[in-house]
């Protein structure tokens, strides 16, 4: 694991960079709002990401004065700018230029995965949302979105779970939505978040 400071306008942001031994694309997770690279949900995501060959990139999207401004965490323009700083210090950096990109978003960090998915387009291989916010994209990026992208929510999820079908239904891409059994939102309940781990790395495996 290697520790990385990612350039973003006026500010540095830190992450962690891990890239398996003949790693040949790399997942850069978007944390949801309050959240941060040290995320455990994602951490364990990122895990089993790895273990099947897959490179993931963890870092924080805000700075820790900016995170405490509860406006700033749900700011999706501004988070979907520093992912975009992100994802082009990867397409720069000796080591991971060459490898084939995917977002995992969670909460708020899907919206912003999405839009800035729609922005890039067929330079972001795939789009995996935990728990996410597609809602927030908004109709106008979701339906620009070309990378096929997996909505995963917990079946227990009722709010999230509405606001998820309704943003598939805009989305014009190659898309799927697939429910956990039993999990809320966070994928608390025992099994739950494993589950949404391979889910992940076969929707990200298949299109790498």
């Amino acid at each position: 694991m290697a520790t990385v400071k990612i350039p973003a306008g006026p500010v540095s942001l830190n992450g962690e960079l891990v890239l398996p031994a003949a790693a040949a694309s790399v997942v850069l997770f978007v944390h949801g709002s309050g959240s941060s690279r040290l995320s455990p949900r994602n951490i364990f995501v990122a895990q089993v990401l790895q273990q099947h060959g897959i490179g993931t990139l963890l870092f924080d999207l805000l700075t820790t004065s900016e995170d405490r401004d509860y406006a700033v965490r749900f700011d999706i323009d501004l988070l979907t700018q520093r992912l975009l700083a992100a994802t082009a210090w990867l397409r720069e950096n000796p080591e991971t230029k060459a490898l084939r990109i995917g977002y995992f978003g969670a909460s708020t960090g899907a919206a912003a995965a999405l839009r800035a998915a729609a922005e890039i387009g067929n330079a972001i291989a795939a789009v995996v949302s935990r728990g996410g916010r597609p809602d927030l994209t908004g109709e106008a990026a979701l339906v620009q979105v070309t990378s096929p992208t997996l909505l995963i929510v917990g079946s227990e999820d009722y709010t999230v779970l509405e606001l998820n079908e309704q943003a598939f239904a805009w989305m014009k891409c190659e898309k799927k939505l697939v429910l956990v059994p039993g999990a809320t939102h966070l994928f608390e309940e025992p099994g739950t978040l494993e589950q949404a781990a391979q889910y992940a790395a076969g929707w990200f495996l298949k299109h790498f």
